[in-house]
């Protein structure tokens, strides 16, 4: 194992107050439906259909309205919070060899504003595309760049579509229940390992 690779919201960070803020910004703008606080629970046992009907947004106007969705995100940046044990976790990755990558649907400049403000400096790569469900094609475009072989990674995030782009590239996958998408929705896809904190992580990797 030489890279573990780490989606970013859900799993790293708890960015759900900044994820909110910029959809309903989003929504208030386009006129999609509104999501409020107590939804959160809730929408986490939906599928990614199952939320676009929710909220009246059809997932091809994904591209119009990803800008904005960024933007708004990194003025709520203060709002989001690493997850308890990550910081740890990436100086033990460290320590053992191991290279740590972030492949991400959120921006680059939001995600390097945050790791900064964190002082989180031994992320080598970070990889992001706004296509929601195009994460298989940058895992596989990383291996190519890189010269590894699908054995020499291991990726750690928390919805389905993290799995199922996993699945399609061959590499195992690393579920964290303190994400976004609720174990009913990821159990049928299957992910290699399950964890409920990040010291698991460590223990799956070394």
């Amino acid at each position: 194992m030489k890279y573990v690779i780490f989606d970013f919201d859900g799993t790293l960070v708890d960015s759900k107050f900044a994820i909110l803020k910029a959809w309903n910004t989003i929504a208030a703008q386009y006129n999609f439906k509104k999501a409020d606080e107590s939804e959160i629970d809730e929408i986490k046992k939906l599928t990614m259909k199952e939320r676009s009907k929710r909220f009246d947004f059809p997932l091809y106007k994904l591209p119009m309205v990803m800008p904005l969705f960024y933007q708004t995100y990194k003025t709520s940046l203060k709002e989001v919070e690493l997850i308890e044990g990550i910081k740890d976790l990436f100086e033990q990755l460290s320590l053992h060899g191991y290279h740590i990558a972030i492949i991400s649907s959120n921006s680059k400049d939001n995600i390097e504003a945050f790791l900064k403000r964190q002082q989180i400096n031994n992320v080598s790569d970070i990889l992001c595309s706004s296509r929601i469900f195009g994460k298989d094609k940058i895992i596989h475009r990383f291996l190519k760049e890189h010269r590894l072989q699908t054995t020499d990674v291991i990726y750690v995030g928390d919805e389905d579509r993290d799995i199922v782009a996993c699945k399609k590239v061959g590499i195992k996958v690393i579920w964290v229940e303190w994400g976004y998408d609720a174990f009913e929705i990821v159990k049928n896809s299957k992910p290699d390992y399950t964890v409920s904190n990040p010291e698991e992580i460590l223990k799956i990797v070394h």
